[in-house]
């Protein structure tokens, strides 16, 4: 297989790889195979990018030969008009050329809707990435969170940072949840396994257990219990819409401000948080860790109930 060797700046606008191979091959799918998308080409050829070999321009169709220094020159992203800047604050936790890891509090969009669109963590951070007001730098979403959960988000800083963590293997991005819970676990049943199919029935927003679903599987332990409530950490095996939440009410311990899956109560969202986001950087080469506390809500709602 080709070797890659990336070369950035704080924010990347190239990529220098190193063709490693015997056998020549054309520069266009050389690029596809290290992960780099149709898109990303389109936009280099036609957008203000370039492609050298050896510090010479050449054309998708040259034949690269083993040693063969490869720069590609990102090509201006496609306009977006829906996008609306957003100059609210955005904790990032950390951030790299490539990506950013950003800490989403709850009540807060990940992506804009149609019906909201004026503050969500892309809008956050196309003023944080772009405070001219002039976008250059696009934010692309990697992993999300729905709206009242909050936690570490990974958002990539172009596209082919976005493709490149898309073709990268899925199996080794890990997500790690807190929740609290209505209800105590039996000792026998303090850790496991989730293994129930999700899907959709006529309610566009609401998901179910359900013969047809899709697979769908979690893993849980339980790290504290008190009268009534128990505070749980979760990893996903599998990412469904609301799986985490279905599958709590699923096993009869519903989350705490879950009144789509749950039980009435007074917290005003889920009690969900996502502390520890774990991923291989596709660009690096590196494994990356990140953990974060719980929120302030979580920690007093947990302290209230243990009173």
């Amino acid at each position: 297989m080709p070797s890659l060797d990336m070369s950035m700046t704080k924010n990347a606008n190239f990529y220098k790889l190193v063709y490693r191979e015997k056998r020549p091959q054309k520069v266009a799918d050389f690029l596809l195979t290290k992960g780099f998308s149709k898109r990303s080409l389109i936009n280099c050829r036609h957008r203000g990018g370039n492609v050298l070999v050896n510090h010479r321009r050449r054309y998708n169709n040259y034949l690269l030969h083993d040693g063969d220094e490869v720069i590609f020159i990102l090509g201006k992203e496609k306009p977006n008009a829906t996008l609306k800047f957003s100059n609210l604050p955005i904790t990032i936790v950390q951030e790299t050329a490539n990506y950013l890891i950003v800490n989403k509090e709850a009540d807060l969009l990940t992506i804009p809707s149609k019906n909201e669109d004026n503050d969500s963590v892309v809008g956050r951070l196309l003023h944080y990435l772009n405070p001219d007001a002039l976008i250059k730098i696009k934010p692309h979403i990697i992993t999300r969170l729905d709206r009242d959960t909050s936690g570490l988000v990974l958002v990539g800083k172009n596209a082919v940072a976005h493709a490149r963590f898309n073709v990268s293997d899925k199996q080794r991005t890990i997500k790690k949840y807190h929740a609290i819970v209505h209800g105590n676990f039996s000792p026998s049943q303090l850790q496991g396994v989730i293994d129930a199919p999700i899907g959709k029935k006529d309610d566009p927003v609401k998901r179910y257990i359900m013969e047809g679903g899709k697979e769908s599987v979690t893993k849980y332990r339980v790290i504290k219990q008190i009268a009534g409530a128990s505070l749980v950490e979760l990893q996903l095996l599998t990412g469904r819409t609301h799986q985490i939440r279905v599958h709590m009410q699923y096993l009869g311990h519903p989350l705490f401000g879950d009144h789509l899956y749950g039980v009435e109560d007074d917290f005003h969202r889920q009690a969900l948080h996502c502390f520890l986001l774990a991923f291989d950087d596709p660009l690096e080469h590196k494994r990356i860790e990140v953990q974060i506390a719980d929120p302030a809500d979580m920690v007093q709602l947990w302290q209230k109930l243990s009173k």
